[in-house]
């Protein structure tokens, strides 16, 4: 059985009368999907096959309450509408999107290292800004670009808004293609910022400030400001870069659960 790459993905009705009748459809919310693809590349560059036994993994978003015994963890988060840890302490975690999270599963009785990132900020070492640039010959950019969580798609419109609930490669294109991006979704920032670009978190409808302040503690960045609207974003521009180096996050990746070629 091959690993899962364990990640949120939850079916809701169709829209109007037809929704009645017609199959539920995935969210696919693109921060969401960004797990399972990563991996897989990851995994194919460094020559990794899938094993016989299934191994659970998971990754990329606040999602550790989805964890069964056993399962390792790769960057996961606690999301902060429950401090639930799933299936703490019997899990192996290799790394945590930031210190929040660690302390959390730590107080469960998990051993954590000091291991902090969200795995999208991996993101741009594998397709960075310029494989987008170039696939528009002008190479012409959004001078800002709003990124909503998708519970705030509806009181953020505008011809500059990203639909999160876009095929996940035209979201990360069109991030990519930004000379500023703002908005309340963590992974429009993370994405950002993995970019180089310039980004702002915008104040939230629903979600709690516990996987944002996870996530800028994890990139060196304990204390930061959310805007209160997008034009406020736009004034105050981007938050301080994140002060974060790859490395140790990608030798935590957890090539073991996989065979290798040959």
């Amino acid at each position: 059985m091959p690993v899962e790459v364990v990640h949120f993905n939850p079916t809701r009705k169709r829209p109007g009368l037809l929704g009645r009748v017609l199959p539920r459809r995935p969210l696919n919310n693109f921060g969401d999907l960004i797990g399972p693809l990563l991996v897989d590349h990851i995994a194919t560059q460094r020559r990794l096959v899938q094993p016989r036994e299934r191994r659970r993994l998971v990754a990329v978003g606040s999602i550790m309450k989805m964890t069964e015994p056993g399962d390792v963890v790769w960057g996961t988060g606690v999301n902060g509408k429950s401090m639930d840890v799933g299936a703490a302490p019997e899990l192996d975690v290799r790394a945590v999107r930031g210190p929040r999270t660690r302390e959390l599963l730590r107080k469960a009785g998990t051993d954590v290292p000091e291991v902090y990132g969200d795995p999208a900020l991996l993101w741009s070492l594998f397709w960075p800004r310029e494989f987008y640039l170039d696939q528009n010959p002008r190479k012409q950019t959004h001078a800002v670009s709003v990124v909503p969580n998708f519970h705030d798609r509806s009181s953020m419109r505008g011809p500059n808004v990203i639909d999160p609930l876009d095929d996940v490669h035209s979201v990360i294109r069109e991030i990519a293609m930004s000379d500023f991006v703002c908005g309340s979704s963590l992974h429009g920032i993370v994405l950002a910022e993995a970019f180089g670009i310039p980004a702002r978190l915008v104040v939230p409808g629903t979600e709690p400030s516990f996987k944002y302040d996870d996530y800028y503690e994890g990139t060196g960045r304990p204390s930061y400001s959310v805007a209160s609207s997008v034009r406020e974003a736009i004034e105050l521009g981007g938050e301080r870069p994140p002060e974060w180096s790859p490395d140790r996050l990608l030798d935590a990746f957890p090539s073991d659960l996989f065979d290798t070629e040959g």
